[in-house]
């Protein structure tokens, strides 16, 4: 990957990253959107190719066994990654924003170490759960994984460049967009 700058966005299921994400992507018109390959079932309104390639696990794997992926992750029994001609070429046109798990954003900085990471802390542990709960689309055996896998994923914060709060959706992405600026502008 070469001229484009990389920005990845990683924080816990609940934590917001979709509504800060559209703010964002909204504020600048120059970023591209890296959309990730799930094996997880769409959610009410997510559209195939635009939110995420839905695609089975069986061909997941074998994107996996082809190198097909910049960075792949498993976590709450799917598996979630990036691929990887489709990051290429949007890194080509300038600024490339990805939205993944710290497994995942590990394995980026690894291979870019010039890519900045961007953590989104939820303001408590009671918020996220409200935040999954309120979905309505969650299993409660779901929600347990997602608050076990949650834990794990704040400790990873440390490794990040930049720790953001969302308390407020609008504040948190106005902090995101001005990381962004002092250092693609």
């Amino acid at each position: 990957m070469s001229k484009g700058k990389l920005f990845v966005i990683s924080g816990a299921s609940g934590v917001g990253k979709s509504t800060v994400l559209k703010l964002v992507m909204e504020a600048r018109g120059d970023l591209k959107f890296s959309v990730s390959a799930t094996t997880r079932p769409p959610r009410p309104g997510e559209v195939d190719g635009v939110h995420y390639f839905f695609v089975t696990k069986e061909r997941f794997e074998e994107m996996i066994r082809q190198n097909a992926f910049l960075e792949y992750d498993a976590h709450a029994d799917n598996y979630y990654g990036t691929p990887r001609a489709q990051a290429e070429e949007k890194m080509e046109q300038g600024l490339l924003l990805l939205d993944i798990e710290p497994m995942g954003a590990k394995q980026v900085k690894q291979a870019m170490p010039d890519a900045t990471l961007i953590f989104i802390m939820p303001p408590s542990r009671q918020e996220l759960e409200r935040r999954l709960r309120s979905r309505g689309d969650t299993s409660e055996e779901q929600i347990q994984l997602r608050l076990e896998r949650a834990a794990w994923e704040m400790e990873q914060r440390k490794w990040y460049d930049y720790v953001v709060e969302n308390d407020d959706a609008r504040r948190c992405a106005d902090e995101i967009l001005t990381i962004i600026a002092n250092l693609a502008d």
